[in-house]
C-alpha cells in the first residue's frame, strides 16, 4: 500500500514540476490590429463624381452606355492596370495611358440588354496604383421586355424586282 502511495505521489509531483516548465505565449488582444504598411501622402487617386448609375427603365434590344468621370487628386500619374464587369453582358473601357496628376478621365460602360428582361445591377471592378488600389462602381437599371406583336416589320425590297419597276 505505501509503494502505491509513493508511486502516485512521485507521477503526481512529476507532472506538477513538468507543467511549471511548459511557458505558454498569451493570447493575442482583440484590440491588436496587424501592422498597415504606411499611406503614401503623394499616391494617385481616383475620385470619381459618381460611384452608381441607374439607367432607368430602358426597352430590350439595344446596348446601353454610360461614362463614369473622374479625376486623379492625388501628386502622382493614375496608372488603370485593370477594369473587370461582373458578367459578360457589361463592357467597360477605360484609359491605358497614365492619367496625370489634376486630370479627368472616364471608363465607359456598355451593358447589352438584349435577351436580359427584368431588373439589373452590375459592378464594375477598377484595379489601379491609386492609395484605394481596388474600387467598385455600378449599373443598374429595368429591361422591359418588348412585344414583337406591337411592332410591324419594315418593307424590304425585293432583291428579284429591279428598281422603279412595278
Amino acid at each position: 500500500m505505501q509503494k502505491t502511495f509513493l508511486f502516485f505521489l512521485l507521477i503526481t509531483l512529476g507532472s506538477v514540476s513538468f507543467g511549471q516548465q511548459v511557458k505558454t505565449t498569451p493570447a493575442p488582444k482583440k484590440d491588436d490590429k496587424p501592422a498597415q504598411a504606411p499611406v503614401n501622402p503623394n499616391a494617385a487617386t481616383a475620385d470619381f463624381k459618381e460611384e452608381s448609375y441607374n439607367f432607368g427603365d430602358v426597352g430590350e434590344g439595344p446596348q446601353i452606355t454610360h461614362e463614369f468621370k473622374f479625376t486623379n487628386n492625388g501628386k502622382e500619374p493614375l496608372i488603370l492596370s485593370n477594369v473587370k464587369a461582373s458578367c459578360g453582358c457589361t463592357t467597360p473601357s477605360w484609359p491605358k495611358d497614365p492619367i496625370l496628376p489634376g486630370k479627368e478621365a472616364t471608363i465607359l460602360v456598355t451593358y447589352n440588354t438584349q435577351g436580359r428582361p427584368g431588373k439589373f445591377t452590375k459592378s464594375i471592378t477598377i484595379t489601379s496604383n491609386a492609395a484605394t488600389p481596388s474600387k467598385v462602381i455600378y449599373i443598374n437599371g429595368t429591361v422591359e421586355k418588348v412585344d414583337p406583336a406591337k411592332y410591324e416589320p419594315l418593307e424590304q425590297p425585293s432583291m428579284l424586282s429591279p428598281k422603279g419597276t412595278n
